[in-house]
This record gives C-alpha cells, structure tokens and sequence, in this order.
C-alpha cells in the first residue's frame, strides 16, 4: 500500500493512494496513522486536488554517512566499518513540491539522494536483524542535503545538515516493497521538463543493508513509532543553486520533487 498525508478543502488527513498514472491516482481518506489498523472514512479525492505533505510524524530522523563506497571514494574518505549515524532535526523536513531554502552561512548546498526507512507502530529498542526486519513499517524517498562547505568546516555535522528543509521526505509511504536492488535516480536542472543526471545508483551497493542499520541505530536510541533512518547516498552529489528543481525518483516508490529558492 502507498500510505500519504494530505491537505484538502476540511483539513489534513492520512490517506491511501490508489490507481496507476495512467488511470489517474486517487486517494482515500483514513481515520487512523497509516501503521495503525486501516480505517476508510469514505471520503476520496484526486490526487491533482489535494496537496501532499511529508508523509508522516517523526521524532527524528537518522542519516547514515558514508553507506555506499563510490560516495566514500568521492570525496576521498574511508569505508566505514561501522555505520557513521548522525540526527537531522524535526524542523528540517518538508514535503513534496516544498521549497528547499539555501541559507546565507553557506556557499555550497547540495543535494543527497536516500532511501528512506520509516519505523512502524511497535518500534524498535536493541533488535537483532529479524527486530529490525518486523519493526520497519515502509519506504519513502529522502534528500539528505547538506551544506558541503560548512560540513568540511565544523568538527561534526549538526549545522551543515539541520537547516530548515534541508529534510525533503516523499510523496508516500510504500509498504511490502523489496529494497534490496532499487535503482535511485536524481536529476536537477532549470527546466522543469528538461533535468540533468547527477546521481545513478543502486540499493544493492549499500555498504549496510537495511536490516542492519535498523539494528545498529537501535542499540544506540529506541527508535519510535514514525522515525526515519536515511541510509545514506550513492555518488554524484553536486550544488543546488536557486531557481533548479530537484527530482529524486526510486524504483518501486515514486519521484519526490523540490524546488531551491535563496533565503538571500
């Protein structure tokens, strides 16, 4: 199921995303969080008439640096032997078709692809991989951006990937979906129609799977009901100026797309 948050004409509500594009989406409207018990209220709209907002409630959300060895190799830093965690506020996350907003601190912003691993109802406290297999409620998309300047400045990473949205997550939540070899496209560029290649990578070249970074973060911090662990970018990343769109797309999930606007 494709589980969504959504603003129409009474309010915000969760809802299931139903159809195909070539028949159209709709979604349906639900009385309960996605990963509780599934409740209709029958109320359904066009998925063009309502506006999508990050996907769900999170306490935190946990990036994973350095998971996929190209990206490593990019900049030239070591493979790490354990997974290299860090938080990205609350505050930093918005949703599909929000505005990405470049800070004056920063001369250089980037983009990071990621797919994007949402904890379920029961979460998720010192689990082994089968834990972390049952605590994992679905996937979404991910763009885990970072002031790049200011990340090789500080001696740790807080400000360089906590502005306010830096934190793109969407357009849904995909359950039951294999993530073992997904592709992950993103694509930026002036034109809307006409975006250029910057990132092609695979889920299969994660250094850590899924199961295992659900696992280790959880031995660090009980993971909640809604969290998200970002398990890190493939290479390819590179600036995001204003007036580009940025378009991150994931086999399986859908495309999730931001535009960057200057705070200047």
């Amino acid at each position: 199921m494709r589980f969504a948050r959504f603003v129409h004409a009474g309010g915000v509500s969760f809802g299931v995303v139903e159809g195909n594009e070539q028949q159209g989406l709709t979604i349906a409207e639900i009385g309960s969080l996605p990963f509780e018990k599934v409740q209709f209220t029958g109320q359904r709209w066009a998925l063009a008439d309502v506006r999508l907002l990050a996907p769900i409630f999170s306490s935190k959300v946990i990036g994973v640096g350095r998971n996929y060895a190209d990206h490593a190799a990019e900049f030239g830093n070591e493979v790490p032997t354990e997974p290299l965690i860090f938080i990205k506020p609350s505050t930093s996350v918005i949703g599909p078709n929000d505005a990405i907003r470049l800070p004056p601190q920063s001369q250089r912003v980037e983009e990071e692809a990621e797919l994007a691993v949402v904890i379920g109802a029961t979460g998720a406290r010192r689990v082994d991989r089968a834990g972390a297999e049952r605590a994992i409620f679905g996937y979404t998309i991910g763009n885990d951006v970072t002031a790049r300047d200011l990340q090789r400045s500080d001696p740790q990473w807080t400000r360089a990937k906590g502005f306010d949205s830096f934190c793109p997550i969407g357009p849904w939540i995909v359950t039951d979906l294999d993530v073992s070899d997904l592709e992950i496209r993103c694509e930026v560029g002036r034109d809307p129609a006409n975006l250029e290649a910057r990132q092609i990578g695979r889920t299969k070249d994660m250094v850590f799977d899924v199961p295992t970074l659900v696992s280790y973060v959880s031995h660090v911090m009980t993971l909640l009901p809604g969290d998200i662990i970002l398990t890190g970018t493939p290479a390819g990343v590179s600036e995001l100026t204003a007036g580009d769109t940025c378009s991150i797309t994931i086999q399986g999930i859908g495309e999730l797309r931001n535009t960057v606007v200057s705070l200047e």
